[in-house]
Protein backbone atom coordinates (compact mmCIF):
# COMPACT_ATOMS: atom_id res chain seq x y z
CA UNK A 1 0.00 0.00 0.00
CA UNK A 2 1.43 3.40 -0.98
CA UNK A 3 1.70 6.02 1.74
CA UNK A 4 0.41 9.46 0.90
CA UNK A 5 3.01 12.05 1.76
CA UNK A 6 1.94 15.47 2.97
CA UNK A 7 -0.95 14.23 5.09
CA UNK A 8 -0.88 13.61 8.83
CA UNK A 9 -2.41 10.50 10.32
CA UNK A 10 -5.14 12.60 11.91
CA UNK A 11 -6.02 14.22 8.57
CA UNK A 12 -6.31 10.87 6.80
CA UNK A 13 -8.32 9.45 9.71
CA UNK A 14 -10.69 12.40 9.48
CA UNK A 15 -11.05 11.89 5.73
CA UNK A 16 -11.93 8.25 6.35
CA UNK A 17 -14.47 9.07 9.01
CA UNK A 18 -16.25 11.78 7.03
CA UNK A 19 -16.29 9.53 3.98
CA UNK A 20 -18.88 7.37 5.72
CA UNK A 21 -20.67 9.97 7.86
CA UNK A 22 -22.84 12.43 5.96
CA UNK A 23 -23.28 15.97 7.22
CA UNK A 24 -26.79 17.11 8.02
CA UNK A 25 -27.09 20.55 6.48
CA UNK A 26 -29.79 23.18 6.61
CA UNK A 27 -29.56 25.31 3.49
CA UNK A 28 -32.03 27.15 1.34
CA UNK A 29 -31.21 25.51 -1.95
CA UNK A 30 -28.38 27.74 -3.15
CA UNK A 31 -25.01 26.58 -4.44
CA UNK A 32 -23.27 28.98 -2.06
CA UNK A 33 -24.87 27.38 0.98
CA UNK A 34 -24.21 23.87 -0.31
CA UNK A 35 -20.54 24.76 -0.68
CA UNK A 36 -20.43 26.21 2.81
CA UNK A 37 -22.00 23.06 4.29
CA UNK A 38 -20.20 20.39 2.27
CA UNK A 39 -17.24 22.02 0.52
CA UNK A 40 -14.51 21.82 3.20
CA UNK A 41 -15.10 18.17 4.09
CA UNK A 42 -15.57 17.17 0.45
CA UNK A 43 -12.15 18.61 -0.35
CA UNK A 44 -10.55 16.86 2.64
CA UNK A 45 -11.92 13.56 1.37
CA UNK A 46 -10.86 14.19 -2.23
CA UNK A 47 -7.34 15.55 -1.87
CA UNK A 48 -5.62 12.30 -0.80
CA UNK A 49 -6.85 10.61 -3.99
CA UNK A 50 -5.53 13.46 -6.11
CA UNK A 51 -2.20 13.43 -4.30
CA UNK A 52 -1.84 9.70 -4.89
CA UNK A 53 -2.51 10.27 -8.61
CA UNK A 54 -0.06 13.20 -8.64
CA UNK A 55 -2.73 15.59 -9.89
CA UNK A 56 -3.11 18.99 -8.26
CA UNK A 57 -6.48 19.69 -6.66
CA UNK A 58 -8.50 21.28 -8.12
CA UNK A 59 -7.63 19.92 -11.58
CA UNK A 60 -8.18 21.67 -14.89
CA UNK A 61 -10.46 19.03 -16.45
CA UNK A 62 -12.32 15.92 -15.34
CA UNK A 63 -14.00 12.99 -17.08
CA UNK A 64 -16.52 10.64 -15.50
CA UNK A 65 -16.74 7.14 -17.01
CA UNK A 66 -19.96 5.34 -16.09
CA UNK A 67 -20.52 1.63 -16.75
CA UNK A 68 -23.93 0.09 -16.19
CA UNK A 69 -22.93 -3.56 -15.78
CA UNK A 70 -20.07 -2.85 -13.39
CA UNK A 71 -22.13 -0.19 -11.60
CA UNK A 72 -19.08 2.04 -11.40
CA UNK A 73 -18.38 5.72 -11.97
CA UNK A 74 -14.67 6.42 -12.52
CA UNK A 75 -13.24 9.88 -11.95
CA UNK A 76 -10.29 10.89 -14.16
CA UNK A 77 -8.60 14.28 -13.98
CA UNK A 78 -5.69 16.26 -15.36
CA UNK A 79 -3.86 19.53 -14.94
CA UNK A 80 -1.78 20.09 -18.08
CA UNK A 81 -0.72 16.56 -18.99
CA UNK A 82 -2.57 13.29 -19.53
CA UNK A 83 -5.63 12.29 -17.58
CA UNK A 84 -4.96 10.19 -14.49
CA UNK A 85 -7.30 7.87 -12.64
CA UNK A 86 -8.40 9.43 -9.35
CA UNK A 87 -10.93 7.01 -7.89
CA UNK A 88 -14.07 4.96 -8.59
CA UNK A 89 -17.50 5.44 -7.01
CA UNK A 90 -20.14 2.71 -6.86
CA UNK A 91 -23.36 3.44 -8.73
CA UNK A 92 -26.05 2.74 -6.16
CA UNK A 93 -28.91 2.54 -8.63
CA UNK A 94 -29.38 2.78 -12.40
CA UNK A 95 -32.68 1.63 -13.87
CA UNK A 96 -33.12 -0.14 -17.19
CA UNK A 97 -30.51 -2.28 -18.92
CA UNK A 98 -27.94 -2.19 -21.72
CA UNK A 99 -28.83 0.00 -24.66
CA UNK A 100 -29.33 3.73 -25.29
CA UNK A 101 -32.29 5.73 -24.05
CA UNK A 102 -34.87 6.15 -26.82
CA UNK A 103 -37.99 7.75 -25.36
CA UNK A 104 -39.55 9.36 -22.34
CA UNK A 105 -40.65 6.78 -19.79
CA UNK A 106 -38.46 3.89 -20.93
CA UNK A 107 -36.45 4.25 -17.67
CA UNK A 108 -33.22 3.73 -19.58
CA UNK A 109 -30.00 5.42 -18.53
CA UNK A 110 -28.63 7.08 -21.71
CA UNK A 111 -25.47 5.82 -23.37
CA UNK A 112 -23.12 8.21 -25.09
CA UNK A 113 -20.80 11.15 -24.60
CA UNK A 114 -22.26 13.98 -22.55
CA UNK A 115 -21.53 17.20 -20.71
CA UNK A 116 -22.70 18.44 -17.34
CA UNK A 117 -24.90 21.45 -18.02
CA UNK A 118 -25.71 22.69 -14.53
CA UNK A 119 -25.70 21.86 -10.84
CA UNK A 120 -28.92 21.53 -8.87
CA UNK A 121 -28.47 22.32 -5.16
CA UNK A 122 -32.16 21.77 -4.38
CA UNK A 123 -32.68 18.21 -5.60
CA UNK A 124 -35.03 15.72 -4.01
CA UNK A 125 -32.06 13.34 -4.34
CA UNK A 126 -29.84 15.47 -2.08
CA UNK A 127 -27.75 17.13 -4.84
CA UNK A 128 -27.69 16.55 -8.59
CA UNK A 129 -25.79 17.37 -11.77
CA UNK A 130 -27.74 17.54 -15.02
CA UNK A 131 -26.46 15.96 -18.24
CA UNK A 132 -27.09 17.36 -21.73
CA UNK A 133 -29.26 14.42 -22.76
CA UNK A 134 -30.60 14.48 -25.39
CA UNK A 135 -27.46 15.80 -27.06
CA UNK A 136 -27.19 16.59 -30.77
CA UNK A 137 -26.51 12.94 -31.64
CA UNK A 138 -29.55 11.72 -29.67
CA UNK A 139 -31.76 14.34 -31.31
CA UNK A 140 -30.49 13.48 -34.79
CA UNK A 141 -31.23 9.79 -34.31
CA UNK A 142 -34.66 10.51 -32.85
CA UNK A 143 -35.55 12.77 -35.79
CA UNK A 144 -34.49 10.16 -38.35
CA UNK A 145 -36.65 7.53 -36.64
CA UNK A 146 -39.64 9.81 -36.05
CA UNK A 147 -39.30 9.70 -32.27
CA UNK A 148 -40.72 13.00 -31.02
CA UNK A 149 -40.15 12.57 -27.27
CA UNK A 150 -36.69 11.17 -26.50
CA UNK A 151 -37.00 12.19 -22.85
CA UNK A 152 -34.75 14.35 -20.73
CA UNK A 153 -33.97 15.50 -17.19
CA UNK A 154 -31.11 13.01 -16.75
CA UNK A 155 -28.94 13.56 -13.70
CA UNK A 156 -26.11 12.17 -11.65
CA UNK A 157 -27.47 12.50 -8.13
CA UNK A 158 -27.38 11.33 -4.55
CA UNK A 159 -29.46 8.75 -2.68
CA UNK A 160 -29.82 5.16 -3.88
CA UNK A 161 -33.00 5.30 -5.98
CA UNK A 162 -33.34 6.36 -9.59
CA UNK A 163 -35.42 6.12 -12.74
CA UNK A 164 -33.23 6.78 -15.77
CA UNK A 165 -30.51 8.59 -13.83
CA UNK A 166 -27.31 7.55 -12.04
CA UNK A 167 -27.68 7.48 -8.25
CA UNK A 168 -24.29 7.49 -6.53
CA UNK A 169 -25.16 8.22 -2.90
CA UNK A 170 -24.97 11.45 -0.94
CA UNK A 171 -21.28 11.46 -0.01
CA UNK A 172 -20.13 10.83 -3.60
CA UNK A 173 -22.40 13.47 -5.12
CA UNK A 174 -21.21 16.02 -2.56
CA UNK A 175 -17.62 15.48 -3.65
CA UNK A 176 -18.35 15.67 -7.36
CA UNK A 177 -20.78 18.59 -6.99
CA UNK A 178 -18.11 20.61 -5.17
CA UNK A 179 -15.43 19.59 -7.67
CA UNK A 180 -17.48 20.44 -10.76
CA UNK A 181 -18.53 23.76 -9.27
CA UNK A 182 -14.88 24.58 -8.60
CA UNK A 183 -13.58 23.83 -12.11
CA UNK A 184 -16.73 24.76 -14.05
CA UNK A 185 -19.30 22.59 -15.81
CA UNK A 186 -17.59 23.22 -19.17
CA UNK A 187 -14.57 21.32 -17.84
CA UNK A 188 -16.51 18.16 -16.98
CA UNK A 189 -17.58 15.44 -19.41
CA UNK A 190 -19.41 12.16 -18.85
CA UNK A 191 -19.22 8.97 -20.93
CA UNK A 192 -21.80 6.25 -20.26
CA UNK A 193 -21.44 2.68 -21.57
CA UNK A 194 -23.43 -0.56 -21.10
CA UNK A 195 -20.24 -2.19 -19.78
CA UNK A 196 -16.56 -1.37 -19.71
CA UNK A 197 -15.29 -1.66 -23.32
CA UNK A 198 -11.72 -1.89 -22.00
CA UNK A 199 -12.72 -5.23 -20.49
CA UNK A 200 -14.89 -6.60 -23.29
CA UNK A 201 -15.79 -5.06 -26.68
CA UNK A 202 -19.22 -3.49 -26.99
CA UNK A 203 -21.56 -5.47 -29.24
CA UNK A 204 -23.39 -2.91 -31.32
CA UNK A 205 -25.01 -5.68 -33.36
CA UNK A 206 -27.04 -7.11 -30.45
CA UNK A 207 -30.65 -7.82 -31.40
CA UNK A 208 -32.10 -5.47 -28.77
CA UNK A 209 -30.27 -2.46 -30.16
CA UNK A 210 -31.06 -0.01 -32.98
CA UNK A 211 -28.89 -0.33 -36.09
CA UNK A 212 -27.01 2.88 -35.31
CA UNK A 213 -25.72 1.41 -32.02
CA UNK A 214 -22.70 0.13 -33.96
CA UNK A 215 -21.64 3.71 -34.62
CA UNK A 216 -22.52 4.88 -31.11
CA UNK A 217 -20.60 2.07 -29.44
CA UNK A 218 -17.58 2.73 -31.63
CA UNK A 219 -17.57 6.34 -30.44
CA UNK A 220 -17.95 5.29 -26.79
CA UNK A 221 -15.18 2.71 -27.13
CA UNK A 222 -12.81 5.30 -28.57
CA UNK A 223 -13.49 7.57 -25.62
CA UNK A 224 -12.87 4.83 -23.05
CA UNK A 225 -9.64 3.88 -24.81
CA UNK A 226 -8.23 7.29 -23.86
CA UNK A 227 -8.29 6.17 -20.22
CA UNK A 228 -6.38 2.88 -20.08
CA UNK A 229 -7.43 0.38 -17.47
CA UNK A 230 -3.78 -0.37 -16.72
CA UNK A 231 -3.53 3.04 -15.08
CA UNK A 232 -6.01 2.00 -12.39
Amino acid sequence: MRLLTGFTVSTLLLATLVNSTPVTANYNGTIENVLADYGPLAEIRMKPYFMRAEVTYPPKDIVLLATKEEKALELWARNDGDFAFIRSYPIRKASGGPGPKLREGDKQVPEGIYRITHLNPNSQFHLSMRLNYPNSYDLMRAAKEGRTNPGGDIYIHGKAESSGCLAIGDIAVEELFVLVNTIGTDRASVVIAPHDPRRQPLDGFASNLPLWAVELYADISREFAKYPKGDI
